[in-house]
């Protein structure tokens, strides 16, 4: 169903402003109740662990573990779009796929709606939202991207964005009404409102079934990612030994060492770890020996890889960013818990914000801040001759993060000494580190699509949703390490307390990504990769 432009397609076809494609609001409208679905659970996950789910333990642990069920969730999520891309990528597609995993996501939130007061019942539904949301994750931002063609690309950004908007319109309207809900009615009302909202996203999405572009899923291919790179690492070179094949052993021997500590560092971290371990490993020795592919497989193939293993580093850098800011939907909640809380009058009525509730600007910020940085920031940044490129947006945008956990951690020492502190105060940071998203994520889902070759869109779409698995992996021994004494007794030394510790600590962590990532961008050369 793609089109090639020709003599007879009109000027502004060619130059890629063709008309916008008539599905897309069917995509945009499912989305938008997706992530009301998604959000409305995720931001009452962490309240509700540590006032109802975990009674069971000491009071004084109750926080520390809901922030680790809360990032072992989003582990979940954004590990299984990894299964999701190689099912489409390779098997039934992305409609396919995105339906039949959305029933599964249906399924998880009536789990969470029937099982609030049983942990196994709960962490069950937690799982198969996991699997659902996690599975659909990468195909409906690259399904959205196989509606177009070189005809109009140019549309491919705008709908990008407007994609992202609605994404924060149904977050916005989740986290500033799942809170009351959860106040008000209870867990399973609060739980099972989201998963209605699912079931309508699902029943929109099938709407469009006939009037959709679907790209049937790649056949078995002799040239794909893991046969190129298989070559690379086991060919032999006369007079040369196989170093990157090494490189690639030594990522083996690393993750079964660290799956063997899973006895200490719990299974999530461990199993983590070690795929890092040989993604980062197996990725640098296939680029030390990809030449040796050539020959054996065609050019453009290994070419491909390559392309693919530059567009891995660049999600390798984003991975403190999300460690930063998937952090406000639990260390910015716990911060806010003890924080005054503002109250507002409506003709007569009192209305008190509750901690949760705060993550509602996010969203709302980012409704204002993605028409104003299209239609203000960015024009005015062309005009001096300063052109903001994927690349250059993501560096500012990690910058920005960091300078937000520098002011949350200088809200938190005022905290510790004593002050009250009103969550309002929360604002400021909220609007820095959501300046730094919009730059960021919007962002990096044009970038993700854009560069995949595409055989591996789905695949790639996946592996931008794995930095932030890990992302809150960093969390997670980050957590881990402040249990250690001497950690702790270093922390006592420095003058602030292990929370505002831990921020100032992630705050560093983002500027020094920051450096690198705007180091790498100037060396990255950009693809165009669109349908033809």
């Amino acid at each position: 169903m793609s089109q090639t432009a020709t003599l007879d397609t009109p000027l502004a076809a060619q130059a890629g402003n063709g008309r916008m494609p008539r599905q897309i609001p069917y995509i945009i409208a499912n989305e938008g109740c997706e992530r009301f679905s998604f959000y409305g659970m995720r931001n009452i996950l962490t309240p509700f662990l540590i006032s109802t789910l975990l009674l069971f333990l000491p009071a004084a642990d109750r926080a520390s573990d809901a922030k680790h069920v809360f990032h072992t969730f989003v582990i979940g999520v954004y590990f299984f779009p990894l299964l999701g891309g190689w099912i489409a990528d390779r098997f039934f597609g992305k409609y396919n796929t995105v339906f039949w995993l959305s029933l599964v996501y249906c399924a998880g939130h009536a789990c969470l709606a029937a099982f609030d007061d049983n942990v196994n019942g709960f962490y069950f539904g937690l799982f198969l939202i996991a699997l659902g949301s996690g599975g659909i994750k990468p195909l409906v931002s690259s399904f959205v991207g196989d509606q177009f063609d070189q005809t109009n690309k140019d549309k491919a950004k705008l709908v990008f964005d407007m994609f992202y908007w609605m994404i924060n319109f149904g977050s916005f309207f989740a986290s500033l009404l799942m809170p009351i809900f959860l106040k008000s009615y209870g867990p399973s009302v609060a739980f099972g409102i989201p998963g209605i909202l699912m079931l309508i996203a699902t029943v929109i999405f099938w709407m469009g079934k006939r009037k959709y572009v679907h790209v049937p899923p790649a056949p078995a291919d002799p040239d794909s990612f893991m046969n190129v790179a298989r070559t690379a690492l086991l060919t032999r070179r006369a007079g040369h030994g196989r170093p990157g094949l090494a490189m690639a052993a030594t990522g083996v021997v690393g993750a079964l060492l660290s799956l063997a500590m899973s006895w200490q560092w719990g299974f999530v971290i461990s199993a983590c770890s070690a795929l890092v371990l040989l993604l980062a490993f197996g990725g640098i020795g296939t680029s030390m020996q990809l030449e040796r592919a050539r020959g054996v497989h065609p050019d453009d193939a290994v070419d491909g890889v390559r392309a693919v293993l530059r567009i891995l580093i660049v999600f390798a850098l984003v991975t403190p960013f999300w460690s930063l800011f998937d952090q406000k939907a639990s260390t910015w909640i716990v911060q806010a818990n003890a924080m005054t809380r503002p109250t507002l009058s409506f003709f007569g009525n009192q209305f008190t914000f509750q901690p949760a509730q705060m993550q509602a600007l996010n969203p709302l910020l980012v409704m204002i801040l993605i028409p104003l940085n299209n239609l203000v920031l960015f024009p005015a940044m062309r005009r001096i001759g300063i052109e903001p490129t994927a690349l250059r947006r993501m560096t500012a945008g990690i910058g920005f993060t960091a300078l937000a956990w520098v002011v949350i951690g200088t809200i938190q020492v005022a905290m510790d000494g004593g002050t009250p502190t009103s969550m309002a105060w929360q604002i400021l940071p909220y609007a820095i580190l959501t300046l730094g998203e919009v730059l960021v994520s919007a962002t990096g889902l044009e970038f993700a699509y854009s560069q995949a070759p595409a055989s591996m869109k789905g695949i790639i779409m996946a592996f931008w949703s794995l930095a932030v698995t890990v992302g809150s992996l960093w969390v997670l021994i980050v957590n881990a390490s402040v249990k250690n004494d001497a950690v702790l007794g270093y922390i006592s030394h420095s003058g602030v307390g292990v929370i505002a510790f831990q921020m100032y600590f992630f705050a560093a962590f983002a500027f020094v990504a920051a450096v690198i990532f705007g180091w790498y961008a100037t060396r990255y050369r950009m693809t165009n990769n669109y349908r033809a």
